[in-house]
This record gives C-alpha cells, structure tokens and sequence, in this order.
C-alpha cells in the first residue's frame, strides 16, 4: 500500500484541525456541566498519552528523548495543555461554546504580534489590516452590556485571553523548538506530561474525582470523543502542522472552529448569538483572513 504523500498529509491534517478542534468546545462544554475541569483535562490527557505511546510501540518508533527534548516537551505541553486547555475548559463554565471559540479565534492576531516582538518580523499592510478589524470584532464582542454586567463572564472572556495568548507563543516556540522528530510520540510526551501537573493541580484545588462509571452516557462519550479525535488525531495533526507550514498558516484554524463550533452549539445546546456577537465574529473572522492570507500559500 502506497504511503500518502506530504501534501496529502498536509491537507488531512489541516480537515482534522478544522472540523475535530471546532467540535471540541462543544465536547468540553458538555462534559465541564459535570465535571473539574482540571481533572477532566488530566483524565483526558493522560489516557491519549497511555494509547499513543501504545500505538507508538506496536508501530515500533522509537521513545527515546534528550533532556532538552524532555524539558522542551514539558514547556509545551504547559502552554499547550495545562494553561492554553485547562483553564480554557474551567472558563466554559462561565461562557457559551460557540462564544468561546470567537473568542479563541483572536490567536492568529496574537501569533503575529508575538512573531513581531519575538522574530522582528515586519506586519505587511494586509496583516495591519487584519489586526485594526481583529481588535475592533474583539471590542464588539467584549462590550456587550449583558456581559459587562455580568462579573463571571466577564471572568471567563478574560481567562480565555489569557489561555489564547499562551497556546499562541507555544505556537511560535514549538516551531523551532528541539522536540522529539517522530509528531506521535512528541504528542505523546507533551499529553504524558501535561496530564501529570493538571493532575497535581487538580488535588491542589482539591477537585472531586470520580470513576467514569458514575458519569452521565453524555459525558462518557464527549470525553471518549476528547480523548481519541480531539487529544490524538487533532493535536497530533497540529504538531505535524507547525512543522510543515508556517505558523501563521496553521493559525488559520482559529476563523474555521469558532463556525463549526457555534453551529454545534445552537445545534446541540441551544446556544444563541446576539445580533452584535454576529457582526463581532464577521468582522474578527474578516480580520483573521486579512492576517493568514498570503499570496504563495504553503499547501
């Protein structure tokens, strides 16, 4: 059987980024209803890492890594998975799934401002562009008077930033950082050890743990759905990705999700979008294109 060649790799791992990460907000949302978040992060986390490292010997790869591989795996996996996914998962509790991911779609204007100060790269006049329409569809959707009254969500759109602020430099970083070759088991690595310090953030917070066995049917297949498309396929798919294309480029995600996600969330949950979060998310989403566009795309 033929191997698939690169640029089919590139395009199925751009689908798995696109479609699986847009319908994670709403697996996340769903199980954060019933349980820590923290703990749901850890659970889901460690037992991706269990099953790829699995995967990974029975295809005989090699698990060998260096210190730097090691501490390197450890950083991403910290911005990654422990701030840029834990605390995403805890702010869900305090915003819609489909507000969320507009919100997350801002990354893209954070990718290229952190390229700035950190590569001195200069912002074509299309990249200004994007950012001016990115921070005016982030004012629309921030400003809303039923959410400047409302303390927790207000909590919870902050938080967001923060976490999107964080996957964006282990964006930046991991591109040229030293991490194992193999994009499996460098996934791998990155969940085992992200799992470990959500797990000890988790009894630090004092979270209830409880056996999968007592959770709802719902919640069981929206974590098993995390687990092996949202943990596995999708952030192995990314880590491929930032090493294939450019940054900026797999940052296009962030303008797809937010619509499969609040398609999901009105679908699903019932979830409704003020007429303004509407026309905030045209005008980010325009911004957002405005920042990834090139004319030579690498694809």
């Amino acid at each position: 059987m033929p191997k698939p060649s690169s640029k089919s790799l590139i395009i199925i791992a751009f689908i798995a980024i696109y479609i699986i990460w847009g319908s994670t907000y709403l697996l996340n949302k769903i199980s954060v209803t019933e349980l820590p978040p923290l703990f749901l992060a850890a659970v889901r986390f460690s037992v991706a890492s269990i099953l790829i490292f699995g995967i990974a010997k029975v295809l005989k790869f090699s698990l060998k890594i260096t210190k730097k591989q090691f501490l390197n795996s450890a950083l991403v996996g910290f911005l990654f998975l422990v701030y840029g996914n834990g605390v995403f998962v805890w702010a869900l509790k305090y915003v819609d799934s489909g507000f969320g991911a507009l919100l997350a779609a801002t990354q893209p204007l954070f990718v290229l401002l952190l390229m700035r100060l950190i590569d001195h790269k200069k912002m074509r006049p299309k990249s200004l562009i994007g950012v001016g329409l990115g921070i005016l569809g982030m004012y629309l959707l921030v400003s809303q008077k039923e959410l400047v009254t409302n303390e927790e969500t207000l909590l919870g759109i902050f938080m967001i930033f923060t976490c999107v602020l964080s996957w964006s430099y282990g964006s930046v970083y991991v591109a040229k950082a030293d991490v194992p070759k193999n994009y499996f088991v460098s996934t791998g690595y990155q969940m085992g050890i992200a799992s470990i310090m959500l797990a000890c953030g988790s009894l630090t917070l004092g979270e209830d743990w409880t056996s999968p066995l007592v959770w709802s049917p719902k919640v069981q297949l929206a974590m098993l759905a995390l687990i092996t498309f949202g943990s596995i396929a999708a952030f192995t798919a990314f880590n491929y990705l930032l090493k294939q294309v450019s940054t900026e480029k797999v940052a296009t995600s962030a303008y797809i999700n937010p619509i499969v996600a609040m398609i999901l969330g009105w679908y699903v949950l019932d979830e409704t979008l003020s007429t303004q979060s509407i026309v905030a998310a045209v005008v980010l989403l325009t911004g957002v294109y405005f920042i990834t566009t090139r004319k030579k795309d690498i694809v």
